[in-house]
Order: C-alpha cells, then sequence, then structure tokens
C-alpha cells in the first residue's frame, strides 16, 4: 500500500531564499530547487515550501548527527549560529555553549531564519 522507502517529510517557511542560503551555504546540505520550493538532498530528501502564514515549529523538526557535538558548536557557532539555551536542560559553564548533557544524547539547538528548532546530537 505504501513504499515507506519513498516517504520523504517536509516543512515550512517564511522566505525560501533565506532557507536556501542557511541549509546550503551555512549548514553545508546539498539543495535543490524544485516547483514545491526547496529540497534538502538528505536520505529521501526534505521538501522545505514557502508559507504564507507560516509558524515556527515549536519542536525540533530536524536532527544531525554529529561524531563530535563540541567540534560541530564550535563550527557553527563561527558560521554565526546562535545556540538556543533552555533553562534545565542546557548547560551554561559559564560560557553558555548551549549543549544538554545527560538527558539522553548530548544535543544543541539553533533555529533556522524560519524559526524552526533545528539540533545536532552526539552520535553513539
Amino acid at each position: 500500500m505504501l513504499k515507506a522507502a519513498s516517504a520523504f517529510s517536509g516543512f515550512s517557511v517564511d522566505a525560501l531564499a533565506a532557507a536556501k542560503h542557511f541549509y546550503g551555504e551555512v549548514l553545508g546540505i546539498e539543495v535543490e530547487e524544485i516547483p514545491a520550493g526547496l529540497r534538502l538532498k538528505i536520505g529521501n530528501g526534505i521538501l522545505v515550501y514557502p508559507k504564507q502564514n507560516h509558524v515556527a515549529a515549536t519542536y525540533t523538526m530536524l536532527n544531525f548527527p554529529v561524531d563530535d557535538i563540541e567540534q560541530a558548536v564550535n563550527d557553527l557557532k563561527q558560521k554565526g549560529i546562535k545556540f538556543e539555551l533552555y533553562p534545565g536542560m542546557t548547560d551554561h559553564f559559564g560560557i553558555a555553549r548551549g549543549i544538554a548533557s545527560g538527558l539522553g544524547p548530548d544535543i544543541a539547538w539553533f533555529k533556522d531564519p524560519a524559526g524552526n528548532i533545528v539540533s545536532v546530537l552526539q552520535e553513539g
């Protein structure tokens, strides 16, 4: 009936040009322009589509597993990414790294230009 191997996810943004720059240039993901918007070339692809009345996701809608979360956070900060600080979850250690530890895999959250929540999380 449904072909799981063909399934893909998608999310909305308020500005396709900003999303293309962020995901393609800042995060380094291969991005393809398609009639519906953008396709992030990850797995089966992720549809990024424009929506006039876009409301940012209030949950983590995209997770990027990384081998070294400290290095990933440092690299992304150098590219201008600001990490979210969630009281009681993210550590501070005097320098506001924004990494949550001890609650499962180490994870750090940031937002795309449309306000959607994205994360990097420690693999293994």
